[in-house]
């Protein structure tokens, strides 16, 4: 795993096609994310991401 700092407005680049911005940082501390990325690139955070995966298993299973 890479840990990267980033202040407010900094971009990450992942390959040629994804930025990832921090766009905020909450009084919670709460980090706020903008995600650019070519639309065949699916984002999702990762409960999403599990749960689409647990419906295509299933789906699969009947």
């Amino acid at each position: 795993m890479l840990v990267i700092g980033r202040e407010v407005g900094e971009v990450i680049v992942i390959a040629d096609n994804i930025r990832i911005q921090v766009m905020g940082i909450e009084r919670s501390g709460q980090v706020r994310f903008g995600i650019m990325a070519p639309r065949e690139v699916e984002v999702h955070r990762v409960e999403v991401y599990k749960r689409i995966k647990e419906q295509a298993q299933d789906k699969a299973q009947a």
